[in-house]
């Protein structure tokens, strides 16, 4: 499994970073709100996000269009930024339409929203390069976001769409709106191909109240050796 960082706090992305298990970057609107974003800068916010990732690691950064070629036209705009841009779309009947023509024009698709197994395969046939189940929001009315996540990755793993992506890249599962370290171990379980992570959680993934217990006992033993 790989780790992305849901956030657009560049802070925590440099930290995460330096960590070395870094894979890539999504953010939202919502994320970008919440560190006090501007309209003006939100390309340059991408763009640093880029360069603190570098090449390799995917940024997804959403489009706020609601029609598809508006939808495309964010999507380009959005792809200029640096190349390792992926542009994140909406789950909807425009968002399906502009997601085939930006796959189409060689810019990769992050389809966000996703809630269920039809939505998934309409994604992944419209070229779709990730697709992003939510855990925590069906968490939030009472469901169980981890078995539809389940649902869609068997779903998605038992056909071939890399004739549809960029590249012929086999698209790829992201198990998104992850609120405990239990969904990532979960999500790992059954299959799913990414984790993107609030930066709480990953810190939370790193804690064991067993590996405290040990570091404190080897470091009282070692104050022992030092006293001797």
């Amino acid at each position: 499994m790989k780790f992305f960082l849901d956030t657009a706090d560049l802070n925590e992305i440099e930290e995460a970073a330096s960590w070395g298990a870094l894979a890539g970057v999504t953010t939202n609107p919502s994320l970008y709100a919440k560190i006090g974003g501007k309209l003006d800068d939100f390309h340059a916010h991408i763009g640093r996000i880029c360069e603190i990732v570098g090449p390799d690691c995917p940024v997804s950064a959403e489009s706020v269009a609601m029609t598809r070629d508006e939808i495309v036209k964010d999507g380009i705009e959005l792809a200029a930024i640096a190349p390792n841009v992926v542009v994140k779309v909406p789950t909807m009947v425009e968002g399906l339409a502009a997601t085939r023509a930006l796959a189409d024009k060689g810019i990769p698709v992050n389809m966000t929203l996703c809630f269920s197994v039809p939505q998934a395969l309409l994604a992944a046939r419209a070229g779709a390069r990730y697709i992003s189940p939510f855990i925590g929001r069906f968490d939030d009315i009472a469901d169980d976001g981890l078995q539809q996540v389940e649902n869609i990755v068997r779903a998605i793993g038992n056909y071939d769409f890399t004739a549809n992506t960029v590249n012929g890249e086999q698209v790829e599962i992201i198990a998104a709106s992850i609120r405990s370290a239990n969904h990532v171990t979960q999500a790992a379980l059954m299959g799913a191909d990414i984790a993107t992570v609030p930066f709480g959680v990953l810190k939370k993934m790193v804690q064991h109240p067993l590996t405290d217990r040990g570091l404190d006992a080897f470091m009282k033993d070692w104050e022992k050796v030092l006293n001797a």
